[in-house]
């Protein structure tokens, strides 16, 4: 049941920063919005695989 909880709270504050990046600074979101419109998929698949990666990466030392 731990893991749920720990779960939810990670989605909750994906949120927070979510919108506090679009409430602090909506110009630049949006142009990063519209600069990710014009990349090859591919290049947006290796960002994502690299974002997660170093999400876990940080998630193990966090948690270790």
């Amino acid at each position: 049941m731990r893991l749920m909880s720990d779960l939810w709270a990670a989605m909750c504050l994906v949120f927070v920063l979510e919108g506090l990046i679009l409430f602090a600074v909506p110009g630049f979101w949006k142009r990063n919005a519209e600069q990710m419109l014009t990349m090859p998929i591919s290049t947006l698949r290796r960002i994502g695989a690299g974002v997660l990666a170093a999400g876990l990466v940080a998630l193990y030392f966090v948690r270790g």
